[in-house]
């Protein structure tokens, strides 16, 4: 099965792997998701749907808050108004409004869990035609922001979604979670912190 891997320095690359990073199979919790609120950013006026998934509101919208270190896909302002900004993850940790932070590792654990494990989560947390290719069954709604390297080019919006966690993988890089079109599992792994990915926060 091939994958995309992102190594923790500035550079990514394409892998193969035979193995998926995943959390066990369980009882999807999604079935009866508490979606239908909405958030009003304080600070630019912004609005965001969001979703009561366990014990925990998750935004089901990427953030769309502007802060050095942030920029559009592509430095489009069409594709932040459609899929977020793309952070480093030192802005994206300072990113989320108040009483909203940056979900942990163990955050998108129990999201993953919640959604039936990590072989078949990343279908029902992405969004449903014709915005992506996943069911949506979570009301998380995950859309496909692509991302930006460190050297300043975009790549795979439509195709990839990243998200950072705020839990670190050694000093210079932090913990992500994709999800991919061709495929229907949740990916993690530690990408370099200067990377550009999506936000979502979370409370």
């Amino acid at each position: 099965m091939s994958k995309l891997l992102f190594n923790a320095g500035s550079k990514m690359c394409f892998c193969m792997v035979a193995a998926v990073l995943s959390a066990p199979l369980l009882f999807s919790a999604c079935s009866n998701p508490q979606s239908g609120g909405t958030f009003t950013d304080p600070r630019d006026g912004k609005k965001y749907r969001t979703v009561r998934i366990g014990n925990l509101t998750w935004m089901a919208q990427n953030l769309n808050y502007q802060t050095s270190n942030s920029w559009c896909y592509g430095s489009n302002a069409s594709n932040c108004a459609r899929y977020g900004r793309l952070y480093t993850w030192n802005a994206a940790m300072n990113a989320c409004p108040s009483g909203w932070r940056l979900p942990a590792r163990e955050d998108w654990y129990k999201l993953v869990e919640a959604a039936g494990g990590g072989n078949v989560a990343g279908k029902k947390l992405k969004a449903s035609s014709p915005d992506w290719n996943g069911t949506d069954e979570c009301g998380f709604s995950a859309l496909p922001g692509g991302y930006r390297s460190t050297n300043g080019s975009f790549s795979d919006a439509g195709n990839y979604g990243l998200w950072w966690s705020a839990t670190e993988y050694g000093s210079g890089s932090a913990w992500s979670r994709g999800l991919f079109s061709d495929y229907d599992f949740v990916d993690e792994d530690g990408y370099g912190k200067g990377n550009g990915f999506s936000v979502v926060c979370v409370r």
